[in-house]
């Protein structure tokens, strides 16, 4: 079989089929790496984003792209901050529980059991006695990370509040956990974790699947799904040093994350699909549904230590589709508290306030690298059919269209945005901050653009990723998803590649 992206949902599918006797190729268009390749700077850390066809935003709203995109051998999860949070019951059946979204075509009791495998497997800090919206499952196999002055402060803000919070869930070792060292709260996450106390496919499904007889090849660029005929592929055409290839497979995995699904997809028609591979219904490329991303600020009296922990934040505060403190309001969101912040990287310091130069900004960073505070918000809200990905005129070096997304925020997520830009800012004042403030609002990770669903009218492929109407074609990753939850999709994503992937070993006969 032939998978196209080692990412996350490439890697657990390499695994799987590998360790149950499969001959398995995984091509991925970025470029090798091992874990000893890391290197825990802003520099290295760029290099491990999407750094390869560039994605045209459009819309009244646009997104940002590569901020949750990886390219080369262990992809986005190489780079991922770890917060692994599962979805909520609701999330699976907002409309049956709601009357609004999109239902997926199972429910939380399917992910349940993968979702303890994945977190006794990989290893999870955290508390779940402490989460009230976490929904049943085994406790954490690890305690919480340590909790820095930072975390403290603002916790203090959430309890006048109301709010209770808890450590936040992370695949980031709080101990020694399955031969990996416990973290250093160095906060280097964003540029991967050298040292493995962060789990990321380098150390976990790709070794196993290369254990298993996988064959991993970089730097090999997918343009075309190839069909045979019209329920069955043939393969895929690549490029490698510059050269075009051909390579022929019995069951093709598309894992190349949501936009390069999506592209791959529309770039492969052929007689019998001719606009696109699934997109009969002109369903693939729809739904696209981001987060927003609003990240509150704060200076306060006492130190703040902001300077060490994990990039992800050491506690969380989490809210469903409704509450009583949004009324009629329908959309998720977090708050992730006390990201590490060092003076200039991704969440620095100096980021914080890009309207001041000069003397006031060094006035500003003197006290701030000691005093700065901050959490992060990720909110969701139902995908719309308009939102969406589509083929573009121009093309990439290997003569393959790009994308461009047509994207605007829906109105429950612009009452959302407005919604967490003021109770940010009360949450920090309540902490006892001297300043607060928020910044420009921002997108946090995608998904959909492939939905899975029971019906070919409705949706690109069926609960377990196999495009309707065709034998040897599946999808994996986020742009599966019906919806988002506000929150990171990684953990989720595990773990419905890894129930796909059982289901392929079990039903192999059908797809081969």
């Amino acid at each position: 079989m032939l998978i196209i992206g080692a990412g996350a949902a490439g890697s657990v599918f390499a695994a799987h089929l590998a360790e149950a006797g499969k001959r398995v190729l995984v091509l991925e268009a970025g470029a090798p790496r091992q874990l000893q390749d890391l290197v825990s700077s802003q520099i290295w850390a760029r290099r491990l984003k999407w750094g390869l066809a560039p994605i045209l935003a459009g819309g009244e709203d646009r997104l940002n792209h590569n901020i949750a995109t990886g390219s080369g051998i262990g992809g986005a999860a190489l780079h991922h901050y770890g917060t692994w949070m599962r979805f909520s019951e609701d999330v699976f059946k907002p409309n049956a529980l709601h009357g609004r979204g999109i239902d997926w075509p199972f429910d939380y009791a399917d992910l349940r059991l993968h979702y303890d495998e994945l977190q006794k497997e990989i290893g999870i800090s955290g508390d779940a006695a402490a989460e009230p919206w976490r929904p049943p499952g085994d406790p954490y196999p690890m305690p919480p990370l340590k909790q820095f002055r930072q975390a403290e402060l603002l916790d203090r803000g959430f309890a006048k509040m109301g709010r209770a919070t808890a450590p936040l869930p992370a695949i980031i070792n709080s101990v020694p956990y399955n031969g990996r060292p416990p973290c250093i709260y160095d906060a280097w996450c964003d540029a991967g974790c050298p040292i493995g106390a962060l789990a990321n496919p380098l150390i976990t499904y790709i070794p196993r699947a290369k254990a298993a007889g996988a064959e991993f090849r970089a730097d090999c660029y997918v343009t075309r799904i190839e069909a045979a005929s019209r329920q069955r592929v043939a393969g895929v055409e690549y490029f490698s040093s510059g050269q075009r290839h051909r390579q022929p497979a019995k069951v093709v995995v598309v894992a190349a994350s949501v936009m390069e699904n999506v592209r791959l997809l529309l770039n492969s028609a052929s007689s019998w699909h001719v606009t696109g591979l699934g997109n009969g219904n002109d369903l693939v490329g729809t739904h696209l549904a981001a987060e927003c991303a609003v990240q509150g600020f704060a200076l306060f009296e006492e130190e703040t230590e902001c300077y060490l922990g994990v990039s992800a934040g050491h506690r969380i505060y989490r809210e469903g589709y409704v509450s009583k403190n949004r009324p009629g309001m329908f959309a998720g969101y977090q708050w992730q508290l006390a990201p590490a912040m060092k003076p200039n990287d991704i969440f620095g310091v100096a980021m914080t306030r890009p309207d001041i130069f000069g003397a006031p900004l060094h006035d500003f960073m003197d006290k701030g690298i000691r005093h700065a505070a901050n959490m992060l918000g990720f909110g969701g809200s139902v995908p719309v059919r308009e939102n969406r990905v589509v083929l573009a005129d121009q093309k990439d070096d290997f003569g393959m269209p790009l994308v461009k997304t047509e994207h605007r925020w829906t109105p429950d997520m612009r009452a959302l945005i407005e919604h967490m830009h003021t109770e940010g800012k009360a949450l920090l004042q309540a902490a006892g901050a001297t300043e607060a403030w928020t910044g420009r609002t921002g997108t946090g990770h995608i998904v959909g653009g492939t939905l899975m669903g029971d019906s070919p009218e409705t949706s690109v492929t069926d609960g377990f990723g196999r495009v309707h109407d065709m034998e040897n074609l599946f999808v994996a990753g986020g742009s599966l998803f019906p919806g988002n939850a506000g929150a990171s999709p990684t953990y989720t994503i595990h773990a419905v590649s890894q129930r796909a992937a059982r289901h392929m070993v079990s039903r192999w006969a059908e797809f081969h």
